[in-house]
């Protein structure tokens, strides 16, 4: 045997005795919260679109917008976390999204917003400026918005739009909650030291919001993503349960209404199929 090798028995003692997991460990009740949030967040259905603020639904109950570049990935986002291909419209050329896109949840009252993309669109220099201003203006003015969802290339994050956007939310208490997109696109390693870089920044310019990485891709960060829009918008396990016994519901309600149409009528003096009536027996 060669000096320098090691025999078989020396590498079976070196090597762990069990395989090393780098995956998050979550306690049962936040599995269970996410597994709900993800269900409940699969009811999306389309609700209207708007060129402007004053074109927009009613502004009541609670919503939260998904903004970003129009190359970060906010389509894709969108379809991943409601489980649907084509709920938002995710296009190879970016900036399709024109008009600010409204989603219900199940509820009119709790929605998710998806916004014109900037920024990047292959548009006229005009249109630029008047989709800042309505973007400024839905930002600045919409009573229902708690919060967005903000998203970043992890190759590209904070660009000037991005930095322009955090001082809106900030000046309105808004909360944000950053997606570095396309982390798929990154070994872990660089991947996670672009997430520490972006945190640092936040640090420095005393914004306090939240960050994860994410990939539409593989699915990274979903259910983390899920819990942050349910937790932002009200949503609870009861609320879920509520949802589910719908049917249940429906079906008692059909019960009810045959109940109410046999009212008045003796049941005994309907022949049973295949009874034989003792005055008249069967030949």
């Amino acid at each position: 045997m060669h000096r320098y090798q090691k025999s078989k028995d020396t590498k079976a003692k070196l090597a762990p005795k069990h395989k090393i997991s780098y995956t998050k460990k979550t306690d049962d009740a936040t599995s269970a919260y996410s597994s709900q949030a993800l269900n409940w967040l699969r009811q999306a259905e389309f609700l209207m679109s708007a060129p402007k603020l004053d074109l927009c639904v009613e502004d009541t109950g609670y919503e939260i917008a998904f903004a970003g570049r129009s190359n970060a990935g906010k389509s894709s986002a969108i379809n991943t976390l409601t489980n649907q291909k084509q709920l938002a419209r995710a296009s190879k050329r970016p900036g399709r999204t024109q008009m600010i896109n409204f989603f219900t949840l199940g509820n009119p009252e709790q929605r998710l917003v998806d916004l014109p993309g900037y920024g990047y669109a292959a548009v006229p220099e005009e249109m630029k400026k008047v989709w800042q201003k309505e973007l400024e203006n839905y930002l600045i003015h919409r009573e229902s918005l708690q919060g967005l969802v903000l998203l970043m290339d992890i190759r590209h994050p904070l660009q000037h739009f991005d930095r322009m956007m955090l001082e809106w939310a900030h000046a309105r208490n808004l909360f944000v909650h950053i997606l570095l997109t396309k982390a798929d696109k990154l070994n872990r390693g660089p991947a996670n030291k672009a997430l520490l870089e972006v945190k640092k920044d936040l640090n420095q310019l005393k914004l306090k919001f939240s960050i994860q990485l994410f990939s539409s891709l593989d699915r990274q960060g979903l259910d983390e993503l899920a819990m942050v829009m349910a937790g932002r918008l009200g949503f609870t396990i009861n609320q879920s349960d509520e949802s589910d016994r719908d049917g249940e519901n429906d079906s008692t309600q059909e019960n009810i209404q045959e109940l109410d149409l046999l009212e008045g009528i003796d049941l005994d003096a309907i022949p049973i199929l295949g009874e034989v009536d003792s005055d008249h027996p069967e030949k």
